[in-house]
């Protein structure tokens, strides 16, 4: 068996210097309903994804990410600010390699809170939880190649950009991009970034003397 075959644990609450990401639940369906249901966000969505979007979507959705969790298969957790945790802004989600899709991750924020820097901080955190705690080797991540804010959280992100592929999307066919995060060159980026302010604070202390 290998790590990607492996049933996932119940997702963790996982924070950031300013969001809360908690594993979707039932409540969360009449939130997702009112934010996610806007072609900003959908049309460079994978074709699943029901458009017009019913009714009832959300709570379809949510029945079908309980199961997904609950057999290990994926996790999805809800985006919330921690000025403002009681409604979610936008989701993220995670699952093993299948050999086949070179897809991992899935996200979408809410347009109102886009611009901030938020998808690429949530990402983040994922991005490291599923190499520390996981200790996967490699996260595979992809999106519509119109979509320029998603690739834009994939370079800040320092993924390689591997391919372009056919794809089809909500809004039609095109191209999708496959990028490539592989965990050493992470955890390397992740140990440089960490060091940089600590020089900075020596630095400053210096010039204080």
């Amino acid at each position: 068996m290998t790590i990607f075959e492996k049933p996932l644990p119940p997702p963790p609450v996982l924070e950031t210097e300013r969001l809360i990401l908690r594993p979707l639940v039932p409540v969360d369906a009449p939130v997702i309903q009112r934010r996610f249901p806007r072609w900003d966000i959908v049309r460079y969505l994978n074709p699943r994804v029901p458009w017009p979007y019913p009714d009832d979507g959300a709570i379809r959705f949510i029945e079908i990410c309980q199961g997904e969790m609950a057999r290990g298969e994926k996790h999805h957790w809800s985006i919330r600010l921690k000025d403002g945790p009681d409604e979610l802004v936008g989701s993220i989600n995670l699952w093993p390699d299948d050999g086949q899709s070179r897809d991992m991750r899935g996200f979408w924020l809410d347009p109102e809170f886009q611009g901030r820097g938020l998808m690429t901080e949530a990402a983040d955190r994922v991005t490291d939880y599923a190499f520390r705690e996981l200790d996967w080797p490699h996260l595979w991540v992809s999106n519509d190649d119109r979509n320029l804010a998603s690739a834009r959280v994939k370079e800040r992100q320092g993924a390689r950009l591997v391919a372009f592929e056919p794809f089809r999307s909500v809004s039609g066919d095109g191209r999708r991009m496959v990028w490539l995060i592989e965990r050493e060159a992470w955890l390397e980026r992740s140990t440089e970034a960490s060091a940089r302010p600590n020089i900075a604070a020596h630095k400053a202390k210096r010039s204080e003397r």
